[in-house]
């Protein structure tokens, strides 16, 4: 779907704050609100506009957030990947390319918790390597 600096504008002001009411929307875009609502509508429909989500603040989320790179043996991906969607602690799984196969974005309360997660993770069958990455600070959050 087609889209031009109008519906960029739209998107940048939901993504800041998706609860916006469309009366908000409109007067900050210098739009008539049924202006703002049929493009709301078309984005919805044409799929750009995937869903609206809530997004926690830093002060609630796991304090504990890790990145695991793993590498997996030859046609073992959806085993792998259905270990990891049994993961309570397993938040984001994502195909790459490159040394690893999936990068996993993992969170957790205590240490203990994200190792045993990671243990669990290297334990499966058809993960060949694996290598974690523990976030210490975050300096920038888009929230995407």
């Amino acid at each position: 779907m087609q889209t031009d600096e109008l519906d960029a504008a739209l998107i940048a002001l939901l993504q800041d704050n998706a609860r916006l009411p469309v009366a908000t929307l409109a007067r900050r875009l210098g739009l008539a609100r049924t202006t703002v609502q049929a493009r709301l509508d078309r984005l919805e429909t044409g799929g750009v506009i995937a869903g609206y989500t809530l997004r926690l603040s830093t002060a609630r989320r796991a304090p504990l957030r890790a990145t695991a790179l793993l590498s997996l043996e030859a046609r073992s991906q959806p085993a792998v990947l259905a270990r990891l969607k049994s993961l309570p602690n397993v938040r984001r799984v994502h195909t790459t390319s490159g040394r690893f196969d999936l990068i996993v974005t993992l969170e957790a309360e205590t240490t203990e918790e994200l190792d045993d997660t990671l243990d669990r993770i290297g334990e499966a069958k058809g993960v060949r390597s694996s290598e974690s990455l523990i976030h210490l600070a975050t300096k920038l959050d888009r929230g995407r």
